[in-house]
C-alpha cells in the first residue's frame, strides 16, 4: 500500500486542496481493504470514518426486511464512501458493501474533527468538500425512489 500523504494529494476529492491541509488529513489516514461482498460499514453503526475509494467498487444499500438490499448508488475509483460522519447523530444511514476488492484510504474522523475545531480552515475545507457530495447522495437517492415508487400502475 501507499504512503497515505501521497494518496491523498492525488485523491480526486482533494484535487488542488492545500498541501498543509493534506499533512493534517494524513495524521488521521491509514490504508485500508475489503474482499469482495464485504461490509466496509452497516447501517446504524457510529459514522467514525470515510473512505476515499484508490481502487474498487461499493455498492452503498439499505436494508430491506425480507427482501434484497435496495442499491442506493455504486460508488467508484476516485469517489467518497461516507457523509455521515458530518452531522449528528453520526451513525451510518445506510450499508456500504464491497462489490469487488477494494483499497481505501479511512480518514478516522475523531481524529479529523478534533482538528478541524481548531482550523477553521480546514473546517471550510472539508465543507465545501462535503456539501455537493450531499447534494449528489440525495439526488441519487431521488432518483432511485422515482425508479421503485413512481412507476404508474398498469
Amino acid at each position: 500500500m501507499s504512503d497515505p500523504k501521497i494518496a491523498l494529494a492525488g485523491h480526486r476529492f482533494f484535487s488542488g486542496i492545500d498541501p498543509a491541509i493534506v499533512e493534517t488529513l494524513a495524521e488521521c489516514a491509514r490504508e485500508v481493504s475489503f474482499a469482495a461482498g464485504e461490509y466496509l460499514v452497516r447501517e446504524g453503526e457510529p459514522a467514525d470514518r470515510f473512505f476515499l475509494l484508490e481502487y474498487g467498487t461499493v455498492a452503498l444499500e439499505l436494508h430491506r426486511p425480507g427482501r434484497d438490499p435496495l442499491v442506493l448508488e455504486t460508488i467508484h475509483e476516485g469517489e467518497v464512501v461516507g457523509t455521515s460522519w458530518v452531522v449528528p447523530p453520526y451513525r451510518w444511514s445506510a450499508d456500504a458493501r464491497a462489490l469487488d476488492l477494494v483499497r481505501a484510504i479511512a480518514i478516522d474522523v475523531r481524529c479529523l474533527r478534533g482538528k478541524s475545531d481548531s482550523d477553521p480552515k480546514l473546517g471550510y475545507e472539508l465543507l465545501k468538500r462535503f456539501l455537493p457530495l450531499f447534494v449528489q447522495r440525495l439526488e441519487a437517492v431521488r432518483l432511485q425512489l422515482l425508479d421503485v415508487y413512481g412507476k404508474s400502475p398498469d
